[in-house]
């Protein structure tokens, strides 16, 4: 077993430390937990849980703080999972692979790649670790491919009671149902079985549309394409679409000088920017998004998949995301725009529009329903509430489901209308974790007490 010494540091094994404030990427979490833990195997792991629990210690993992709630915040034991990377193995024939929980899926990208290998479908950014993208339900856009957590085949999974428990549809087969988006509720994470495919390419269409045109031919769009999303940019009537299809190559990607330029310069330098100025100077934004909102301009390129779905994201924000039905979408995207344009609201960041087909993952956002994603954003430091507000009167008006890792207000009252599963998942909860060894008060709010 580990020891610590006077100063904090385990002698052996794991590294341990006395807590240390933490702070979110957006920077609009902070916790103090009593100490962190670096476990570097699921043994360690699970060792510290019962070490916890024996100390009376609540428990939660944090990954690379990619959240906007407080989903990973603890006044008890923090578990880092930065020793706890890498690919256990790679099953050509049932074309998996079982990856460490703290492994960055970017790591996971890159080293698929290298083997002639890739997942189905990603987000739009890969710095998350794949335990703490898949426990909050991250997702990118689909027509038929799912969020990254229903890829997942198998999973593993630390208890309580310090026990590690395999997951999958035919072992556990209740809890990997509901494991796979489990909000570090049920236990915590430590490998990952995904399903792979051979590596393809996809072509990507990045194309200026009017806002009218983009919503009165969503459904087409969707249809027509593997991969559809566009972002709408208030104040203006211009969206930027951005269509996904699989491509028989050969593979072009963007020139070294020009995907320079939409990626870094417009999308990160001067839009880093246009928010500064904004923040300082509300009155210009709507000039500024006009500007924006004709600055990028329609190109295609074919590649690699990770290297398609996911742009660096440099710029610092909060973001609040609900999940619509998919048929409310362009409805509740209409009122949004009306809001907006008859409030004093400045809002200098893109509307970001997006798709999912239904899954059976009891807290998933898409659990049971074809839906679209709508997602509203702001620049570090500006003040979010009022335009947050507007928008969650919306978006719940319509049925919708918030992401688990971005700002909401919603609690388990509304939640358990909103998910047929709520219950099926709460009731597994109780059985995994009667004592609420993983509960802190984000937990509280949106899956009771």
């Amino acid at each position: 077993m580990s020891t610590t010494t006077a100063a904090g540091t385990a002698e052996s094994g794991g590294s341990r430390t006395t807590g240390s404030p933490w702070r979110n990427w957006a920077g609009n979490v902070t916790s103090r937990p009593v100490r962190e833990v670096s476990p570097a195997s699921a043994e360690e792991l699970a060792e510290e849980v019962r070490r916890a629990a024996a100390d009376g210690l609540r428990v939660k993992t944090v990954g690379t703080g990619h959240s906007f709630t407080s989903i990973a915040a603890t006044d008890g034991v923090l578990i880092r999972p930065g020793l706890l990377t890498g690919i256990r193995r790679i099953d050509r024939e049932a074309m998996t692979v079982t990856v460490e929980s703290g492994t960055p899926l970017k790591r996971l990208n890159v080293a698929l790649a290298r083997e002639g290998l890739s997942l189905t479908n990603m987000g739009d950014i890969m710095e998350q670790t794949v335990a703490g993208a898949t426990s909050t339900g991250t997702h990118g856009t689909g027509r038929d491919s799912a969020s990254i957590a229903a890829q997942i085949r198998e999973l593993e999974l630390v208890t309580a009671a310090g026990e590690l428990l395999t997951c999958s549809e035919k072992e556990n087969p209740e809890v990997f149902a509901a494991a796979r988006i489990g909000l570090g509720a049920l236990g915590v994470v430590t490998a990952i079985t995904f399903a792979i495919e051979p590596v393809f390419l996809l072509t990507a269409r990045e194309e200026p549309m009017t806002f009218d045109r983009v919503t009165s031919e969503f459904d087409a769009l969707h249809a027509e394409n593997e991969h559809f999303e566009f972002y709408w940019f208030p104040h203006t009537d211009n969206c930027n679409t951005k269509r996904n299809n699989r491509s028989a190559g050969p593979a072009a990607p963007p020139g070294r000088v020009s995907g320079w330029v939409e990626d870094e310069l417009l999308s990160n330098g001067l839009f880093q920017v246009a928010c500064s100025l904004g923040r300082a100077v509300p009155p210009v934004i709507p000039s500024i998004a006009k500007l924006s909102s004709r600055a990028l301009s329609a190109r295609t390129y074919t590649d690699i998949p990770y290297k398609v779905f996911t742009s660096p994201r440099r710029v610092r924000f909060l973001e609040m995301e609900y999940a619509l039905p998919r048929e409310a979408a362009v409805g509740a995207l209409r009122e949004l725009k009306a809001m907006v344009e008859r409030s004093p609201l400045k809002v200098s960041f893109p509307v970001e529009v997006r798709t999912a087909p239904a899954d059976d993952i009891a807290l998933s956002t898409a659990s049971g329903r074809e839906t679209a994603y709508i997602a509203v954003h702001l620049y570090k430091g500006t003040p979010h509430r009022g335009y947050f507000t507007a928008v969650e009167r919306i978006m719940t008006a319509h049925g919708g489901r918030p992401h688990w890792g971005k700002v909401h207000t919603r609690d388990a009252a509304y939640l358990a209308g909103a998910y047929p599963r709520f219950a099926e998942f709460t009731a597994l909860r109780d059985r995994l974790d009667p004592d609420r060894l993983f509960a802190n008060d984000y937990l509280r709010r949106v899956l009771g007490d």
